[in-house]
């Protein structure tokens, strides 16, 4: 097992980077150059979870913004041109449109959701908030 299967992003107590149902099955020179392969996956997937935790912050600051000037949670005009822009990408990269599409829209119905609930609390904030005291003395 290689060091950089232990020291993987993420890798902590719980995760066995040897873990297999093929151990003791595979001739272990096999075995040896699959877990290399996937200890390359593991830090890949680790990659894609801090990219997403990034995105989702960038995506909640706009909820905010969104739920602070009343604008809706979809903006159905910019989902279109981000999905155009994907299956260009995907193809680019040798990837199925098909399958960044899925992915995308899974993010996309996320973020919605996400929004949403922002824009919920919001109101319910508002809502909850005193009347600002009159200022002056007119009527």
């Amino acid at each position: 097992m290689s060091d950089q299967m232990e020291t993987a992003p993420g890798a902590g107590p719980d995760f066995d980077p040897a873990a297999s149902s093929l151990n003791g099955e595979v001739d272990p020179a096999v075995m040896e150059e699959l877990l290399g392969i996937r200890s390359s996956i593991d830090n890949f997937d680790a990659t894609l979870v801090y990219l997403l935790a990034e995105r989702f912050k960038a995506t909640q600051r706009v909820g905010y913004l969104k739920a602070r000037h009343k604008l809706p949670a979809s903006d159905p005009g910019r989902e279109a041109a981000q999905i155009q822009r994907l299956h260009r990408l995907a193809r680019e990269a040798h990837l199925d449109p098909v399958f960044a599409e899925k992915f995308l829209n899974f993010i996309i119905d996320e973020v919605i959701r996400h929004h949403q609930a922002i824009s919920e609390s919001h109101a319910t904030d508002d809502a909850a908030a005193p009347a600002p005291a009159h200022q002056g003395g007119q009527s």
